[in-house]
């Protein structure tokens, strides 16, 4: 078995993988599971802004979990 080297950046570059890798299974679950409020709520009064809000919202997650993942991100 080769030796796997521990230094500081191969140690973040395995953080983000992981982070990633646990995040995005919950994020998709959460838009799974809001695909039957986008398809009913347009039909509804005042549905179209409420998925809007919904898809918004999906979209701020995901990119949160992309941006902070990243090394270089500020914080």
């Amino acid at each position: 078995m080769l030796p796997v080297p521990l230094n500081p950046r191969a140690l973040g570059a395995l953080q983000r993988v992981l982070l990633v890798a646990l995040l995005t299974p919950v994020v998709l679950i959460a838009v799974v599971a809001s695909i039957p409020a986008l398809v009913i709520l347009p039909f509804l009064p005042g549905g179209t802004q409420r998925s809007i809000q919904l898809v918004r919202a999906h979209t701020a997650s995901a990119r949160t979990i992309l941006t902070t993942s990243r090394s270089d991100s500020p914080r």
